[in-house]
């Protein structure tokens, strides 16, 4: 079946999915996965590996991912690589049609995993136009459908996509946030080990504040050298310090920072006064901005992708890191006491900042990218050692 890529085009024969865009354009494909229809931001994402790590970051919460690397699911899926119990991206779309799985370590299939967990995937797209699409014209409302008998009511999907309000001013960190504290068990995985164990041995003690966070950032601070415990995204100040923390961190996650900052930003500046090590990553990074007086933005499509060179301004270093947000702190008009650390080499957008006189700093993108690159893993030895030299003071 040929791609049909222009707006309002007759469905072809043997068509069983469609992706339909807020200004009418439609799609036709094949549909795998799970039967249905999702609505959501629809973004690319250009990394070459990794797609179930993509498809279970909460940050993709309320997000289509078009995936630029033709060829995803031929590796299988395993229980092993999952960053998250709870949900991620409502669907992707994919270039070639999913093969049989490849690889020693997969125990199941991409399309009989997406089905199980209620997400929906569409083959035969022309992922270089649509890619093309979105860097000309932003990130679009979409919706997303598969029905095997190939009825779709067109108009209907048009106007749920135009009718879905869009990410600005949305707060979904509270919906994929866990909703009890709990301790971390567990640090990084190796291959024929599995993931390795928390050590029992005293160590500086980490709150991590979940706002939809991945699971291998706790692991990364274990194997830094940290204790780790995870409180919900409304946890209040007092709450996090009754466990008496030696440093805070803020995770990654979904949404409009600016809607999730109406009731962490107090927390932050809370924590921020107790002069405690924090330490930010992506929607954390662009929290303790706002808590520091700085603004956040949309970004036109967003940055996704294990590629992006990002550079160190106090030594030149240039980083290849990973990357998933589509808001950024503004860097136009940042606030005295917040200094710029890092920028995108893609269009010098924010991607670093710490704070003067505090030992607070955060990066947007993912230093504990797996699987990978690994290039910035040193940001969590950093934050360890800041709660070190607190306890040894």
């Amino acid at each position: 079946m040929a791609d049909a890529v222009f707006p309002h085009a007759p469905k072809p024969d043997g068509a069983t999915g469609v992706l339909v865009l807020a200004d009418g354009h439609v799609i036709w494909c094949r549909g795998f996965g799970a039967v249905g229809e999702a609505v959501g931001e629809l973004c690319f994402n250009t990394s070459m590996t990794g797609y179930q790590e993509v498809m279970t970051d909460p940050s993709y919460a309320g997000q289509i991912v078009t995936f630029t690397f033709p060829h995803i699911g031929n590796v299988g899926i395993n229980d092993e690589d999952l960053e998250s119990k709870v949900d991620g991206a409502v669907g992707c779309v994919v270039r070639e049609d999913v093969t049989s799985a490849s690889n020693f370590r997969a125990s199941g299939e991409l399309g009989e995993w997406l089905a199980y967990k209620g997400k929906i995937g569409l083959a035969g797209v022309d992922t270089r136009a649509l890619t093309r699409r979105i860097r000309l014209g932003g990130a679009p409302n979409a919706v997303i459908a598969h029905d095997p008998e190939g009825r779709f009511d067109i108009p209907a999907l048009i106007q749920r996509a135009r009718d879905w309000p869009g990410l600005m001013g949305m707060d979904l960190a509270k919906i994929v946030s866990r909703e009890i504290q709990e301790g971390w068990e567990g640090s990084t995985w190796t291959l024929g080990e599995g993931y390795g164990s928390s050590p029992r041995d005293e160590r500086p003690h980490a709150v991590a504040i979940d706002y939809g966070a991945k699971d291998n950032i706790f692991r990364n601070l274990v194997k830094a050298g940290a204790r780790v415990t995870v409180v919900p995204a409304e946890a209040s100040a007092e709450a996090i310090l009754e466990l008496k923390p030696d440093g805070v961190f803020l995770s990654n996650g979904p949404g409009d920072p600016a809607a999730t900052g109406a009731y962490a930003v107090p927390v932050i500046k809370a924590l921020m006064e107790r002069d405690l090590p924090i330490f930010g990553i992506c929607l954390g990074h662009q929290l303790l901005a706002l808590a520091a007086g700085a603004r956040t933005l949309k970004m036109h499509q967003g940055h996704r992708g294990a590629n992006h060179p990002v550079k160190r301004l106090d030594d030149s270093v240039v980083e290849i890191t990973s990357m998933n947000h589509g808001f950024a702190v503004d860097n136009s008009d940042l606030p005295e006491d917040v200094v710029e650390t890092h920028v995108s080499l893609f269009d010098g957008s924010n991607c670093g900042i710490a704070l003067r006189g505090k030992r607070a700093f955060g990066v947007q993108y993912h230093p504990e990218a797996s699987p990978g690159p690994q290039d910035s893993f040193y940001l969590f030895e950093k934050f360890v050692g800041m709660m070190k030299e607190g306890n040894a003071a």
